[in-house]
């Protein structure tokens, strides 16, 4: 059975029972762990609420930290400010030169793009090769696919479609998050994996976009987070005795 990983839950901020009520759904749905959106304001008691409603109905809990930067200054400022606070940093790319910066730098774990224009979404040649040179990988929500209809909803398909085969092309990895705010958008990984088709994701690498892509950068980063870590690859096995 697959390990299945919503790494983007976004429920109202500070309502625990709106949170309850999204992760209640998740768990129902068959994720074992799930990503929520908050604040870099949020306090340890918070998070620790946060882990213990978690933990309550089965859910691994990962922490996340969503920057909309307007520059590359301002992503700059924020991932010093921000890195070691969350297991997941991600980055809505509101221009290109925002983007840009975002891909090549390695303390980026998601890239995503505004749902407005498919003019903002500046996912492209460039932007895949400097995530592929980096450790970045490209978010898709899924909920925005339940709630637009018509020429909207088919505007973004194109757009995804153009950024899936970018992606692949430059072998960069997926990550299929349902990005919902409401459980009512909540579904199963199997039926998102069954959606992601109209986009160019074939039922095998949708299913990896769910589980072993987003289960991989929760577990890289929890490892740089542990204490015992000095650099890649290097660990601190057994401390002397002062």
């Amino acid at each position: 059975m697959k390990f299945y990983v919503d790494l983007h839950l976004c429920p109202q901020p500070y309502d625990y029972a709106h949170v309850r009520g999204l992760v209640e759904k998740a768990a129902e749905l068959g994720y074992k762990a799930a990503g929520i959106t908050f604040s870099s304001k949020t306090t340890q008691e918070e998070t620790k609420e946060l882990k213990e409603t978690f933990n309550s109905l089965g859910v691994d809990f990962v922490s996340r930290i969503d920057l909309a930067p307007k520059s590359p200054g301002d992503l700059l400022r924020n991932l010093r400010a921000v890195r070691r606070k969350a297991e997941v940093i991600a980055v809505e790319c509101i221009s290109k030169q925002v983007a840009r910066q975002a891909a090549k730098d390695r303390r980026v774990d998601l890239l995503s793009f505004p749902l407005a224009s498919p003019k903002k979404r500046f996912f492209d040649v460039a932007e895949a090769e400097l995530a592929s040179g980096a450790t970045a990988s490209l978010e898709i929500n899924m909920a925005p696919l339940l709630k637009l209809q018509g020429f909207r909803r088919s505007i973004l398909l194109s757009s995804l479609r153009r950024e899936v085969q970018t992606a692949k092309r430059a072998h960069v990895p997926i990550v299929l998050s349902s990005g919902a705010d409401e459980p009512i958008l909540l579904r199963s990984a199997e039926d998102y994996c069954s959606l992601a088709y109209l986009f160019g994701l074939d039922h095998y690498d949708a299913r990896k976009a769910f589980s072993e892509n987003p289960k991989a950068i929760v577990e890289k980063n929890r490892r740089k987070l542990s204490p015992n870590f000095v650099a890649p690859g290097v660990y601190v096995v057994r401390r002397g005795k002062g």
